[in-house]
C-alpha cells in the first residue's frame, strides 16, 4: 500500500539558553591539567562544562532523556560520575567527553553521589530512600543498603576505615559497616530533616546542617580493635543522642552496646540564617566549610589545625592569668591556682566572612588553591553562575567577584518566541530582558533589557523588534544599536497578544483590558536626529465585554478571531468590525488560537486540554480531539499547510494533521511545563521555551513517519516500561534485610536474558542436528555432507555453537550481568554449567565465567545440591576452577614482581622515578641529607 500522505519527521537539533540548571549542583572540575578555572553543572539532561575565565562552553556531556540530578567528579579528576531522574549514573571521561560505564539500580532520582578516597568505589543515594556501593573497575553493584525512610541527602565513605556514614530527610545519621553490610548505629539527635553533613578533622569529628539555624557537631571516637574484640562497652541508655538543650543523653530501658565507634554530640556552631540549610559543603582538605539557606547569603567557616587551636587556647590560658591575677590584686586575696581554660567547638571552627550573591544561592563548591586562596563557585536560582575568589590568610579575607556567566541564557522563563522573516534569527523574551539568537551558531547577537513580555514579533525588515508586556505596553527595539526607540502606552491591562497584519502595513493587539487595538507603522522624525524612526499609530479600537486572550488576523486579511475569558472565540470582519461568528464549545478559556494559510480552518487550544477544529465559513466544529495532560499553552500552523503544532503545559509538543484529525508524533525533551514555540517561515525549524530554563530547537528531517509504526513504537515502549517497573526478581533462600543486590531489572537486563536463552536454544539445535547427521550417517552406511551450520554462526565467523555463547554472555554490560542471570529460568542453568565447565578448562574467559558460576550457584544452590546428575559437573568444576584460578593467580603475581624488578632496574640505571612524584622523592633526599650532614658536625665538634 503506498503512501497517501507523508509527514516527515521533527527531532530536536540542540539545547540552548539554559547556563546551569537547579536540580543538580555546581563542581569544580580538573580540565587540561588546570584546576579552578572549569565548572561542572547540569543543563536539562546534558551537562556543560564551563570555562569560567572566558565565560565559554568547552565540553558537552551527551544525555539521553532523563534530567541530571547530581554531579561527583572523581579524585582523579579524569572521569565525573552523572546522576539522572530516572535513578541511572554514568561516568564521563572528561578526556573526550564519553561514557563507557553506566549504571542501574534506583527507582527514582539519584539525591547525592560521592567516590572513596582511591576513586574504585562509588556510593549513590537516591529519593528512593536506598543506598548502592559500586564497583568501578569492575563495573558493578556491590550491595544495596536498606534502612533510611526518605530522601537521602548524604552519604560519605570514611577512608581509613571501611565505613559510610549517610543522612536522610527522615531525620536519622546512620552508621554502616560495609565489611559485614549493616547499619550498627544511628544518631537521632535532629529534630528534623537532615539536609547535609560533612566530616571534618581526618574523619573525627561530623558536621551536620539540618531545618534549623544550628549546624551540630559530632566527635568521632574509633575503639581499639581489642576493645572492641573483648568486653563490649555497655551504657545504660541509648548511644543514639537526643538533641535536648544540654546535650545530655535520652534514657531507655535497653542496653545498647557501643562497637567499632562512639559518636557524642560536641555543640553547635550557629548559622546567620534561620531558614534550613540547602547546601553544606568543604575544600578538598576539609579546611573551609560553605553553608548556605534559601537566601542569597553564604557563610564560610574555617577548620583551624591543632597548632593553630593550641596558640589560641594558650593565648586564652594567659589572659585567663591576667584576669585571675588582676582580680586577685583586687580584692587582696593570695594568688589564685592556674585557671582552667575548656577549649569549645568555636575556637576549632571560626567564622571566616559571608559572600553576598547577585541572587538566591542554590549549590555551591569551593576548592583551596595554592597561596591559601580561596576560590566559590555558586550556581544561583535565576540561571547564573558567579565565582568569587578570597585570601584567607588576610584578617578581614573579602570576597572578590571573579566571573558572572549570564549570557547564555535568561534569568526567567522566556514567554514569547518569534522567528525572523529569513528563518536566520530568534526572538526570546522574559521577565527582564529580551534575547535575540543566531539560529545557525545558537549565539546571542542582542541583549536588550525590557518590561515583562507577554508577546512579541519582528517588523517586516527584521531591522526591529515589538514587544507587549504586562503592564500593557508596546515597547519597540532597533536591533542595529540594541536601543529601545519607544515606549507606547497601548492598554490599561496586560496585553496578551500581538499579531501582525497580512498587509504587512500594521499590527493588531489584545488585551485584558475587554479592548482589541489596531495599529499602523509611521516612519517619523526625531527633533535630534536625522534618520525617521519607527513608531505605531492607534487607529481603531474593538470593544468586548470579556478579556481578550488571544487575536488572529486571517492570512487573506478579511476576518480576525478573538477568543475571550468566557471560554468563546469571536470572529470579526476585519474592514468593519461586525461580529461574524461564535465559536463555543470549550469549558475553560481559549489560550492560543490560528488560522490556516487558506482561511479554511481555524483551530483553538485551551486549558480543558482539548484542541478544537473549525471551519471558518460557518463555524462548525470539525473535531474535538483530547490534546495534552495540561493546558494547551501554544498552537501554531505549519505554514502552506493543514499541519498545526501544540505545546502543553505536559511538557509535551505534538503535531496535529487538521485534515485527517490524527495525532502524528510527539517531541518530547522539556523537563517543565512548555510556555511557548514559534515555527520558522520555512517550516523547518521550530523553538519552544520551558519553565526549566531552555530554549530548544528542533529540525524538519527528510525521514518520513508512517503513522501505523509510530503507534506501534510508542505501544513498544509503553510495554516496556511497564515491564522494567514490574516486581524485582526474588533470591531463593534470601530474607529481605539491610542489604540487597544493587542492581535492578530494566528492559537491558530482561533482553541480555532472552540473547542467552536464545544462543542457548540455538546450542541446542546445533546439537541436535550432529546427532540426526550422526544417526544419518550409520543408517546410510557411508559419511554423508554435513548440516549447514546456522548463519548467525557463519555471520559471526563459523565460530562453535559453545564460543558463541561465550560472545553472547562477555556482551551484557558488566553491571547488568547479575539481574540477566538473575532473571534466567533454571532449566536452562544445567546446559550453561556445562559449558562454564568447558571454557574453564580452555581458559577462556576466566574471571568472567567464575564470576557467572558463583553467581548461579548463590542463586540456585538447593535445585544444584539436590540434583543428582550434576554432582559430577560439579565436582569437575571445583576442581578445575581452583587449579585455574591459582595458575592465574601465580601468573599475575609473576608479572607484577617482573615490572617492579624492571622498575628498580630503569631507575637505577637512568636515574628516572616510576610512579612516584618526583618532587617528592627530592624533598625526601634533601631532608636525609641535611640529616647527615647535622650527624656529621656534631661528630665532628
Amino acid at each position: 500500500m503506498g503512501l497517501t500522505k507523508q509527514y516527515l519527521r521533527y527531532v530536536s537539533s540542540a539545547v540552548f539558553g539554559v547556563i546551569g540548571s537547579q536540580k543538580a549542583n555546581i563542581a569544580y572540575v580538573n580540565l587540561r591539567g588546570e584546576r579552578g578555572r572549569y565548572v561542572a553543572v547540569a543543563a536539562c539532561e546534558h551537562v556543560f562544562i564551563w570555562d569560567v575565565r572566558k565565560g565559554e562552553k568547552v565540553l558537552i556531556l551527551q544525555g539521553q532523556k532523563h534530567e541530571v540530578t547530581f554531579l561527583c567528579p572523581s579524585p582523579d579528576g579524569v572521569h565525573i560520575a552523572v546522576g539522572y531522574e530516572d535513578g541511572a549514573v554514568r561516568i564521563f571521561s572528561l578526556m573526550n567527553g564519553e561514557s563507557n560505564v553506566s549504571f542501574n539500580g534506583h527507582k527514582s532520582a539519584v539525591s547525592v553521589m560521592n567516590y572513596d578516597g582511591l576513586g574504585a568505589r562509588l556510593v549513590t543515594g537516591s529519593k528512593d530512600t536506598d543506598v548502592i556501593v559500586w564497583d568501578i573497575i569492575n563495573e558493578c553493584g556491590l550491595y544495596r543498603l536498606k534502612g533510611h525512610k526518605d530522601f537521602i541527602s548524604q552519604a560519605l565513605f570514611l577512608t581509613d576505615k571501611n565505613l559510610l556514614v549517610t543522612s536522610s530527610k527522615d531525620s536519622f545519621v546512620k552508621w554502616w559497616d560495609l565489611d559485614t553490610q549493616h547499619c550498627f548505629k544511628t544518631i537521632v539527635g535532629h529534630r528534623s530533616e537532615v539536609w547535609g553533613m560533612v566530616l571534618l578533622n581526618q574523619e573525627n569529628r561530623l558536621l551536620t546542617g539540618s531545618a534549623d539555624s544550628e549546624l551540630r557537631a559530632w566527635d568521632i571516637d574509633y575503639l581499639q580493635e581489642e576493645k572492641a574484640a573483648g568486653e563490649p562497652k555497655v551504657k545504660k541508655g541509648k548511644t543514639l543522642l537526643d538533641d535536648d538543650d544540654d546535650g545530655d543523653e535520652e534514657e531507655g530501658d535497653e542496653s545498647i552496646e557501643e562497637r567499632i565507634l562512639s559518636c557524642k554530640k560536641s555543640g553547635s556552631v550557629l548559622r546567620e540564617a534561620r531558614d534550613r540549610v540547602v547546601s553544606l559543603t568543604t575544600d578538598a582538605k576539609a579546611r573551609v566549610i560553605a553553608c548556605h539557606g534559601n537566601d542569597s547569603v553564604l557563610e564560610l567557616f574555617t577548620v583551624l589545625t591543632e597548632g593553630e587551636v593550641r596558640r589560641k587556647m594558650t593565648k586564652k590560658t594567659k589572659k585567663a592569668k591576667k584576669m585571675a591575677a588582676k582580680r586577685a590584686q583586687d580584692t587582696g586575696e593570695e594568688e589564685p591556682e592556674e585557671p582552667v581554660v575548656e577549649k569549645m567547638l568555636k575556637d576549632e571552627i571560626v567564622r571566616l566572612t559571608n559572600l553576598r550573591a547577585s541572587a538566591k544561592i542554590r549549590w555551591v563548591d569551593c576548592m583551596t588553591c595554592a597561596g591559601n586562596e580561596l576560590k566559590v563557585a555558586l550556581l544561583l536560582q535565576n540561571n547564573t553562575i558567579e565565582t568569587y575568589t578570597l585570601k584567607m590568610a588576610d584578617k578581614a579575607p573579602a570576597a572578590n567577584k571573579t566571573a558572572r556567566l549570564t549570557l547564555g541564557g535568561h534569568r526567567t522563563d522566556a514567554r514569547t518566541l518569534a522567528f525572523s522573516s529569513d528563518n536566520l534569527a530568534v526572538l526570546s523574551a522574559s521577565g527582564d530582558t529580551v534575547k535575540v539568537w543566531n539560529r545557525a551558531t545558537l549565539q546571542v547577537i542582542r541583549t536588550m533589557a525590557c518590561e515583562y513580555a507577554l508577546c512579541s514579533l519582528f517588523v517586516p525588515g527584521d531591522r526591529q523588534i515589538i514587544l507587549g508586556t504586562k503592564s500593557g505596553k508596546l515597547q519597540i527595539f532597533e536591533l542595529a544599536s540594541g536601543s529601545l526607540l519607544e515606549t507606547v502606552e497601548a492598554h490599561d491591562g496586560a496585553l496578551w497578544s500581538l499579531c501582525l497584519a497580512p498587509d504587512q502595513r500594521g499590527i493588531m493587539t489584545g488585551s485584558a483590558d475587554k479592548t482589541v487595538k489596531f495599529w499602523e507603522f509611521e516612519l517619523i522624525k526625531d527633533n535630534e536626529s536625522v534618520q525617521k524612526r519607527l513608531t505605531v499609530k492607534h487607529t481603531r479600537t474593538l470593544q468586548l465585554e470579556e478579556d481578550v486572550l488571544c487575536v488572529k488576523f486571517s492570512p487573506d486579511h478579511r476576518l480576525l478571531a478573538v477568543s475571550l475569558l468566557d471560554c468563546t472565540v469571536k470572529v470579526f470582519y476585519t474592514d468593519t468590525l461586525k461580529f461574524f461568528l461564535s465559536l463555543y464549545g470549550h469549558k475553560l478559556p481559549v489560550l492560543c488560537l490560528d488560522i490556516s494559510h487558506d482561511n479554511t480552518l481555524i483551530a483553538t487550544g485551551s486549558a480543558d486540554r482539548n484542541v478544537k477544529i473549525w471551519g471558518l465559513d460557518f463555524g462548525d466544529c470539525h473535531r474535538s480531539m483530547f490534546a495534552h495532560d495540561d493546558s494547551v499553552m501554544f498552537l501554531q500552523f505549519v505554514p502552506k499547510t493543514h499541519l498545526f503544532f501544540t505545546a502543553g503545559k505536559d511538557k509535551k509538543i505534538k503535531q496535529w494533521d487538521a485534515d485527517k484529525f490524527e495525532h502524528i508524533q510527539t517531541l518530547e525533551g522539556h523537563h517543565r511545563e512548555v510556555w511557548c514555540l514559534a515555527i520558522s517561515p520555512s517550516g523547518d525549524h521550530i523553538v519552544s521555551s520551558s519553565h526549566d530554563k531552555s530554549l530548544r530547537l528542533w529540525e524538519r528531517t527528510r525521514e518520513p513517519i508512517i503513522l501505523e509504526e509510530e503507534r506501534e513504537m510508542e505501544r513498544e515502549a509503553e510495554f516496556e516500561e511497564s515491564m522494567a517497573k514490574g516486581d524485582v526478581p526474588v533470591v531463593p533462600g534470601e530474607t529481605p534485610g539491610e542489604a540487597a543486590p544493587a542492581g535492578k531489572k530494566t528492559v537491558e537486563t530482561v533482553k541480555a536474558a532472552e540473547r542467552i536463552m536464545e544462543a542457548l536454544e540455538l546450542y541446542k539445535d546445533e546439537l541436535r542436528k550432529k546427532e540426526e547427521h550422526k544417526y544419518a550417517c550409520m543408517h546410510a552406511g557411508k559419511e554423508l555432507p554435513p548440516p549447514k551450520p546456522n548463519p548467525i554462526l557463519v555471520a559471526f565467523g563459523n565460530i562453535t555453537p559453545a564460543r558463541y555463547i561465550l560472545d553472547v554472555i562477555k556482551k551484557v554490560r558488566s553491571s547488568e550481568l547479575e539481574i540477566s542471570l538473575l532473571v534466567l529460568p533454571f532449566p536452562y542453568v544445567p546446559e550453561l554449567l556445562q559449558l562454564f565447565n568447558g571454557y574453564i578448562q580452555q581458559g577462556l574467559e576466566v574471571e568472567l565465567v567464575c564470576r557467572c558460576l558463583f553467581f548461579l550457584l548463590k542463586i540456585h544452590f538447593g535445585q544444584i545440591s539436590s540434583n543428582q546428575m550434576m554432582l559430577s559437573v560439579i565436582d569437575e568444576l571445583r576442581s578445575n576452577t581452583l587449579s585455574k584460578v591459582r595458575g592465574i593467580r601465580d601468573m599475575m603475581g609473576f608479572n607484577s614482581a617482573a615490572l617492579q624488578f624492571l622498575q628498580r632496574e630503569i631507575e637505577s640505571k637512568e636515574d628516572v622515578t616510576f610512579f612516584a612524584e618526583a618532587t617528592g622523592r627530592l624533598k625526601e633526599k634533601k631532608r636525609r641529607r641535611r640529616k647527615r650532614e647535622r650527624v656529621v658536625l656534631t661528630l665532628t665538634a
